[in-house]
């Protein structure tokens, strides 16, 4: 058991498991402010309906990424020390930044908004929740920076064999993180879009079924699952678009990765795109690798032509091991690694179909918002039983396909921990077998990993519950039928 092995698996299931959290916290907090900014605006009982119900949820996948996310910080020093210690002069800064000012807004303005209802002002108390919603969004964008230094180093020198930080101003404008940050917000939104069309159409389905009536709280449940489709229809439209700028980006920065996400093993010009490939697509000499590919389609997503040549797994190995040498360094804390062949090809099995997984489900989740708005149209609400099923369903989609595409991303740029930048400064990169806490024995990394992976299942349990309970309950969860007024009214009976 190679302890390299153990901390990836660590590493990679807690920042996984994490993930899940957070994109629905970024969507369904500026959701929810904007509920709420309905309510302010026009009094609609719906509205604060609306507001107190999706707000729950909110706050239960809130606290749940909040705890979730503190480990990642205790690995940096646990399993990965002398990764810590080569990137801290940059990666402490935009850390810094995220947890000192981001972070302490979102949960200061949090609690505020919790425990403001009824005592603040209704402007203030609104306030307070885009504080909150802003502040997380922002704490994204430097957490986004950090991990894009590592894609895409900038704004350092190299003193003494470590990068030192020159401009913080590079890191947080670096073009990776801002196309990161626009592909990741974007899929926020397109979890809290499918996350409102899937709870909705299951309410307005089953209180019809039960009662053969409409739900008093029809207006509720229409409201959110139509407000819910044009997000996620728009959310999914600019995940597209994002995901473009990132393609071309990667084709400039990290040429292996493009290629390993086609399983493109020789050089091609014009290149295609693979849509579906069978065979032994580990192989990098890609032998018996069979493809249904688009022409030239590869070509334009990498430089928006349908000619420019994208280079292959083959050929990039060997610009590679010229660059970077063929070899790891003789060093002990490589374990069996030390001087040996370095493997410049990413596990392709992982990287093609990682890809297409995000695309795949993506684009199942783009089709069940898009399905909603045409059951919705001209205000007709969807009677059929098998549709809240597929939205329900359907729910699952964007935070699997967010899942794949970061481990496509993290996965892709293997076996550099910190990437080399072609147009960057000579040596500042890393490899992943360097990166591991000296000393470390793989028993006890595999010791934290069963821990964690247990109390990370018994979360995992919890949030479920809490979430399916406090969606079951509806609307009369979050709001007593004393302080509701009847189904017709559009304003408020009740003193705020």
């Amino acid at each position: 058991m190679d302890v390299l092995d153990v901390a990836r698996w660590q590493f990679g299931i807690t920042t996984v498991y994490h993930f899940l959290m957070v994109p629905l916290t970024i969507g369904l907090s500026i959701v929810v402010a904007v509920m709420q900014t309905a309510w302010v605006r026009t009094g609609k009982a719906h509205y604060l309906a609306m507001t107190k119900f999706w707000g729950k949820l909110m706050l239960v996948n809130f606290a749940m990424g909040v705890v979730t996310g503190i480990v990642q910080e205790f690995q940096f020093g646990m399993t990965w020390s002398a990764y810590s210690r080569f990137v801290g002069d940059v990666f402490g800064a935009p850390l810094a930044i995220e947890g000192i000012v981001a972070f302490m807004i979102e949960s200061t303005f949090l609690g505020l908004w919790i425990f403001g209802w009824e005592r603040l002002p209704k402007a203030v108390h609104l306030a307070c929740l885009w504080a909150a919603s802003l502040a997380s969004t922002a704490s994204a964008y430097f957490i986004l920076s950090a991990n894009s230094w590592m894609q895409h180093p900038v704004g350092i020198q190299l003193v003494d064999g470590k990068p030192q930080l020159t401009s913080i101003w590079a890191v947080l404008t670096n073009n990776t993180a801002i196309a990161a940050f626009t592909h990741t917000v974007s899929g926020g939104f397109a979890v809290a879009g499918t996350f409102l069309v899937g709870i909705s159409a299951w309410h307005l389905w089953k209180k019809h079924k039960l009662s053969g009536v409409d739900d008093p709280d029809r207006r509720v449940w229409s409201a959110s699952l139509k407000f819910g489709a044009w997000i996620g229809m728009v959310a999914f439209a600019a995940v597209a678009l994002t995901g473009d700028t990132q393609g071309k980006l990667m084709f400039e920065q990290q040429p292996m990765k493009m290629a390993a996400a086609e399983a493109l093993c020789h050089t091609e010009a014009p290149a295609s795109f693979s849509i579906f490939a069978y065979g032994d697509v580990s192989r990098p000499d890609c032998e018996n690798v069979k493809s249904i590919t688009v022409p030239a389609l590869l070509s334009f997503l990498a430089h928006s032509d349908f000619s420019t040549e994208v280079k292959g797994v083959q050929d990039l190995t060997t610009l590679y091991e010229q660059k970077y040498g063929h070899n790891y360094p003789v060093d002990p804390e490589l374990g069996a690694l030390s001087g040996q062949p370095i493997d410049y090809v990413p596990d392709l099995p992982v990287t093609y179909w990682g890809f297409r997984f995000m695309i795949g489900f993506g684009g199942i989740a783009a089709g069940a918002a898009l399905l909603a708005l045409w059951l919705t149209r001209r205000g007709r609400i969807p009677r059929t039983k098998w549709f809240p099923r597929l939205a329900l369903a359907a729910i699952a989609t964007p935070f699997l396909a967010n899942s794949f595409g970061w481990i496509f991303t993290e996965m892709g740029r293997q076996p550099f921990v910190v990437v080399p930048n072609p147009t960057g400064v000579d040596g500042v990169f890393m490899y992943t077998a360097q990166a591991v806490s000296p000393g470390v024995s793989a028993g006890q990394v595999l010791t934290s990993l069963i821990a964690l992976t247990a109390v990370y299942g018994v979360l995992a349990v919890v949030e479920v519950w809490l979430l399916v309970r406090y969606a079951k309950a509806g609307v009369e969860g979050v709001m007593p039928p004393t302080d509701q007024k009847k189904p017709d009214d559009d304003v408020l009976a009740f003193a705020y």
